[in-house]
C-alpha cells in the first residue's frame, strides 16, 4: 500500500474520531459501530482498505470488549465456550499460551537478571543420606574427582519445595 493511501486511511481514522461524539456513543459498542459506519461510507477508501481497516478497528473492539468484560458473546467453534472476541476466542488464546508457556523466550540472550555458575568439584548428587545427613554423589569408576558446572537455583518458598525440584539440575 502506497504512503498516499495510508495517509487516507489515517486521515479517515482520525475523522471518525473527531465526529464521535461520546455523549451519543457513550459506550465502546456505540463508538465501535459508529467509526466503522463512517468507515464504510466514506468514498475515498478502496473497498480492500475500508476490509483491511474495520478488520483493524475490529481488533481494538475485541481487545477492549475482553478488557471490560462487556458486549454480546458467542459460542468459539472450538472450544464451545461462550466468548467475547470476534476475530479470536479469548479461552483458546489463554490455553494456548499456557500450554506453550514453557517454551516462551524473550530472544534476549543477555538476559534479565544475573546468572551465576558454579563447579561440583565432586560430581552432582543422586539423592540425601538422611542418617549421615550428607549428599551421596554420583561416582565413577577409576576417576578421582568429577568437575561439572552448573548454575544454582533460589528457594523463594522453601515450605513448598518438593523432592523433585531438588532432583532437577543443570549441567553445562
Amino acid at each position: 500500500m502506497s504512503t498516499l493511501r495510508q495517509e487516507l486511511i489515517y486521515a479517515t481514522n482520525n475523522k471518525a474520531l473527531m465526529l464521535t461524539d461520546t455523549n451519543i456513543y457513550n459506550d465502546i459498542h456505540k463508538q465501535f459501530e459508529f467509526k466503522k459506519q463512517t468507515f464504510l461510507a466514506d468514498k475515498i477508501l478502496t473497498s480492500d482498505e475500508k476490509t483491511v481497516v474495520i478488520r483493524s478497528l475490529t481488533g481494538d473492539y475485541d481487545l477492549n470488549k475482553v478488557r471490560n468484560n462487556s458486549g454480546t458473546k458467542r459460542i468459539c467453534e472450538n472450544c464451545n465456550k461462550e466468548c467475547l472476541a470476534t476475530l479470536y476466542c479469548e479461552y483458546c488464546v489463554r490455553n494456548y499460551l499456557k500450554e506453550n508457556f514453557s517454551n516462551w523466550t524473550s530472544g534476549n540472550d543477555d538476559g534479565f537478571s544475573k546468572i551465576y555458575t558454579a563447579v561440583w568439584i565432586n560430581g552432582y548428587y543422586e539423592e540425601w543420606d538422611s542418617e549421615k545427613k550428607i549428599i551421596k554423589r554420583i561416582k565413577r569408576e577409576g576417576i578421582q574427582s568429577i568437575m561439572i558446572k552448573v548454575v544454582p537455583k533460589t528457594l523463594e518458598n522453601v515450605e513448598s519445595a518438593n523432592q523433585s525440584w531438588f532432583k532437577k539440575h543443570v549441567v553445562i
